[in-house]
C-alpha cells in the first residue's frame, strides 16, 4: 500500500512587493517549520523576489519555488528565464502549464511539454496543471480536456521521472473565482488522472504520483476537499498570500492525511 507524502504549494502570482514577500516567506517558515516533517510545502514568489525570498526560507525545509520557466539552456530569449537561473537560486521545484499561461499568456500543449521536459532534465522537480474552462464543462468535455492535456504534458517523459512530477487539477472556472469544484467531483477528475497514468505507465506509478487540487482553496474549504483519498494537497492561490490561513492548509492536508492512513490501516 502506497501512502502518498502531501504536498501544498502557495502561488504568489504577481503578487507582493520585496518588503511583503519577504515578510510573508518569514512568517510562512517560522508557522510551517514543524508541518514539514508530515508535508511537502512549497512557495512560488515572483520571478524578482526568488533571491530574497529563498533567503529567508532559509533552512526551515519550505521549498522554493518558481512559477514558470524557459524551455532553453540560454540564448536570445528576452524576459525568459533558464532552468540553469533557477538551479542557482535554489529552486527546488516550478509551476507548468497553469491555466493563466495556457490561457491569459496563450501557450501550447507543445511548449509546456518542452518545459516539463526540460525542468526534469535539469533535476528539478515539476507540478504541471491540467484543467477544464467553464465552457468545455458546460459541454461535457471535463474528462476529454484534461485527459488530453495530461497526456500531451508528459510525452516523451519516462517512468523514471515520473517520480520528480505533481499534477495539480485546477479547473479553469474555479481558479480565483471563490467557487470550487465539489469534494467528488474533484476527487472523480483525480481518479481519472490516476487512472491514465496507469495507462501510461504502470499501477504503481499511478499509486504514487502525488495530484493536488487547485482552485480558490481557502482554509474553509480545505479539510472536505483533502478528506478525498485521491486528493493529495493543494496548489493554493490567493490564500497563500495569508501566512495563517495558508498553515490552516498546510494543516488540514496532514490532519486529512493522517485520518486517511488510518482507516486504510483498519
Amino acid at each position: 500500500m502506497v501512502s502518498r507524502r502531501p504536498f501544498v504549494g502557495g502561488n504568489w502570482k504577481m503578487n507582493t512587493d520585496l518588503a511583503s514577500a519577504v515578510e510573508l516567506a518569514d512568517e510562512i517558515a517560522a508557522s510551517c517549520g514543524q508541518l514539514v516533517e508530515h508535508c511537502d510545502i512549497a512557495v512560488y514568489p515572483p520571478f524578482p523576489y526568488l533571491q530574497a525570498v529563498g533567503r529567508t526560507l532559509g533552512h526551515h525545509g519550505v521549498q522554493l519555488g518558481a512559477q514558470d520557466l524557459y524551455p532553453q539552456p540560454d540564448g536570445p530569449y528576452t524576459g525568459e528565464v533558464s532552468t540553469d537561473m533557477l538551479l542557482d537560486l535554489n529552486v527546488q521545484v516550478v509551476l507548468a502549464g497553469h491555466s493563466e499561461r495556457r490561457h491569459v499568456i496563450g501557450e501550447d500543449d507543445e511548449l509546456i511539454n518542452a518545459k516539463v521536459r526540460r525542468a526534469l532534465e535539469a533535476g528539478l522537480n515539476v507540478v504541471m496543471c491540467i484543467g477544464e474552462t467553464h465552457e468545455q464543462r458546460q459541454a461535457g468535455q471535463t474528462n476529454q480536456v484534461n485527459i488530453n492535456q495530461l497526456r500531451s504534458g508528459l510525452r516523451e517523459v519516462g517512468i523514471d521521472q515520473l517520480r520528480q512530477v505533481t499534477i495539480a487539477y485546477e479547473p479553469v472556472w474555479a481558479i480565483g473565482t471563490g467557487k470550487v469544484a465539489g469534494p467528488g467531483d474533484a476527487e472523480a477528475v483525480h481518479r481519472l488522472i490516476r487512472r491514465n497514468i496507469a495507462d501510461l505507465y504502470d499501477e504503481d506509478a499511478a499509486r504514487s504520483i502525488r495530484i493536488q487540487y487547485g482552485g480558490s482553496v481557502n482554509a474553509d474549504n480545505a479539510a472536505d476537499l483533502f478528506a478525498r483519498g485521491e486528493i493529495d494537497g493543494g496548489l493554493v492561490g490567493g490564500a497563500s498570500l495569508d501566512a495563517e490561513q495558508f498553515m490552516a492548509i498546510v494543516r488540514a492536508a496532514v490532519e486529512a492525511k493522517e485520518v486517511n492512513h488510518e482507516a486504510r490501516s483498519r
